[in-house]
């Protein structure tokens, strides 16, 4: 039986609220926590203004939680400081794919996938990231399609490839460039799709000239003539899909990185049909719906623009409220604002900044600064620790109501499993909770009701009943109408020879090639770049706490060549330190790098904290940062033992 005083570890799911007392956090009854957090909200507003608040929702819970969420920080709160994780990962794909075709969601579906010639995988790992898409790619391979993967480590899913391109970190757009420049100069644009669905084609092909197959061979390591292939494969395949993911988005300049893949499928006009498109890879279970819902700084749900007038309108009728006419802060502005004391409260439901964002210890230094942290989870995370309140939830995914948004933008619902364990509470009630301490009248209402309230509002939802859900067993957005299903993939209106149907060109991105911003040096040669392992998810909150014989725990991937140029062992701890700190982590020889390149995950900071080493350097478009390059070395040390739970990595097999 646990004693008042007990605190729970970080791998035990959280049952009583915390609030923090004497320098240290406690148990307490939700109504003391509850209302210690409103009232912290209610001062932080009155004292400093709306806008010295700021929310982070959680793109693992359900729409109508999101939904829910976004809801609280513009009606209760009066800001629209609220964002998620979607930032650390694929906002530069939103605003890439937003630029040019005036929505930010994947122009595919997964069934595109198994009916074309060529897939292109670029900057990912899907069959580890992403397996459920990547059995969908396999499917397409089985049916004839050539898979090409262009990623700087020979990853699982580049052993079943046709081709590998094995590209230096950070030189994707000038990679992207040249491929554009062979495809204009051999003559295979689709020249009629171009002048009737694009614009700034003659801009594009100043910009490219430059990047001749030669010249991208000596900025990016990939020989001439695979420059060349590629080019010739993209532009002839009758059907084309390309589809990218963390190794593009988590750039300083990601959001050029997607626009220029983007202006490829412009060039040959491998979008807006069936079996060719764009699709970013999302990373968790509903990344998109958050951002769909309007858990983001510059859009209401249905990504509906919060600076036109006639949508604050309609969501301000409804919400007998008044919208902010100005976008409000990303969450990496946000970290930003607490440096200058410009955001004072913070609500984070289901996320972990400390071990999520770059540069551990400047994150845990602004977090620190803020006069009041409520933190909602289903556990302790490192957040948490730091938090005025712990609200303990049931945002696990198996036990609640509602839908979840897929990366090819397919709605499904979902029905509760199990019982959150006695002590916790539903997320939405939480909110509703705390709603009516800030002084309005919020009932706890049902998922369908919630889920009613954002059709009324989302026109590309409209037609998405949970009645038709279920019957169809998902639908994919636009769905305008009870009585209608639109195409999987989105934007056939480019192809229509009626310039009233086809609305917008979608113009080409003009970027410029930046270097990583962590430059290589006698003191750091090593380029450090970062992803997920099969093994394990994240942060390592919802999976670190579990054995399982594929846990193996951190590693530092290093080249058989490295390897034996230092003198370094399979197994053996080595010191890895970049510009702003250091690791001890076991190394694991593979020989799926490259030499000069390293990479490591995220997944267990109580072993290894990937992120003292990363860099805050983030994209000016989207606030994510630049987790893939960093500029690390790495020195034996006379440990002999790894960090608890530590072990190499042996080297995934070839595929059969």
């Amino acid at each position: 039986m646990r004693s008042d005083d007990h605190q729970p570890s970080s791998y035990e799911r959280l049952t009583r609220p915390l609030v923090r007392e004497d320098g240290r956090l406690r148990p307490a009854s939700w109504d003391e926590a509850l209302d210690r957090a409103a009232e912290g909200f209610r001062a932080g507003v009155q004292r400093h203004g709306p806008d010295t608040f700021g929310m982070l929702s959680c793109a693992r819970a359900t729409n109508e939680m999101n939904f829910v969420a976004q809801k609280f920080s513009r009606v209760v709160m009066g800001t629209n400081n609220v964002d998620s994780c979607n930032r650390t990962c694929h906002a530069p794909s939103v605003a890439g794919l937003a630029a040019a075709f005036g929505s930010g969601g994947g122009t595919s579906s997964y069934a595109d996938v198994e009916d074309t010639d060529l897939i292109i995988v670029w900057g990912g790992n899907p069959r580890f990231a992403h397996p459920i898409f990547f059995q969908h790619v396999l499917k397409g391979v089985h049916k004839g399609a050539r898979l090409v993967v262009v990623d700087p480590r020979r990853t699982s899913s580049a052993q079943w490839a046709d081709r590998w391109l094995g590209l230096n970190v950070g030189t994707d757009i000038p990679l992207a460039h040249a491929i554009g420049r062979e495809i204009i100069h051999a003559g295979l644009t689709n020249d009629a799709f171009i002048q009737r669905a694009t614009t700034g084609f003659e801009e594009y092909r100043e910009l490219v000239e430059p990047w001749t197959p030669a010249a991208a061979e000596a900025e990016t390591g990939v020989p001439a003539e695979a420059v060349r292939e590629l080019a010739h494969a993209y532009a002839t395949a009758e059907r084309a899909q390309l589809s990218w993911t963390l190794g593009i988005t988590e750039h300083h300049n990601a959001t050029d990185n997607v626009k220029a893949l983007i202006n490829l499928a412009l060039l040959t006009g491998h979008v807006g049909r069936h079996g060719s498109g764009l699709q970013p890879l999302r990373g968790q279970n509903n990344v998109q719906g958050g951002g769909d819902m309007g858990a983001i700084p510059d859009r209401l749900a249905g990504f509906q623009d919060i600076l036109d007038p006639e949508v604050r309108s309609r969501f301000e009728s409804v919400w007998n409220t008044t919208i902010q006419p100005h976008k409000g802060k990303t969450l990496t502005q946000m970290f930003e604002a607490m440096d200058e004391d410009e955001l004072k409260t913070l609500y984070v439901i289901g996320e972990n900044p400390v071990q999520s964002e770059p540069e551990t210890f400047t994150t845990t230094r602004r977090l620190q600064r803020l006069d009041h942290l409520v933190v909602q989870d289903i556990f302790l995370t490192r957040t948490a620790e730091l938090a005025d309140v712990v609200l303990p939830a049931s945002a696990s995914w198996c036990e609640s109501d509602g839908t979840f948004t897929n990366s090819e933008r397919r709605v499904q619902l979902v029905r509760k499993a199990l019982d959150p364990p006695p002590g916790a509470r539903d997320d939405i009630e939480i909110m509703c909770d705390l709603a009516q301490r800030l002084g309005h009248a919020w009932q706890r209402p049902e998922a369908e009701e919630i889920w009613d309230e954002l059709r009324s509002l989302s026109p590309i939802h409209r037609g998405m009943s949970y009645r038709r859900l279920e019957e169809l067993q998902g639908i994919q957005w636009p769905c305008f109408s009870e009585d209608s299903l639109e195409p999987g993939y989105l934007h056939h209106r480019l192809w229509s020879t009626d310039p009233r149907q086809r609305g917008a060109p979608a113009p080409f991105g003009i970027v410029g090639h930046s270097p990583p911003v962590d430059l290589l040096d006698e003191d750091y040669p090593f380029r450090l770049t970062t992803g997920r392992r099969l093994d394990d998810y994240n942060t390592g909150v919802q999976t670190s706490g579990f054995s399982s014989p594929m846990r193996r725990g951190e590693a530092l991937d290093l080249s058989p060549e490295d390897a034996r140029r230092l003198d370094i062992a399979d197994g053996e701890t080595v010191r890895v330190a970049s510009r702003r700190g250091s690791v001890l982590v076991p190394a694991a020889v593979s020989a799926q790098m490259r030499a000069g390149l390293v990479f490591m995950t995220f997944h267990f900071p109580d072993q290894v904290d990937t992120q003292l080493l990363t860099i805050d350097a983030t994209d000016p478009d989207a606030g994510t940062a630049e987790y893939k390059a960093a500029a690390v070395r790495i020195e034996k040390t006379a440990e002999d033992t790894a960090p608890a739970g530590a072990a190499g990595h042996a080297p995934v097999p070839a595929s059969p």
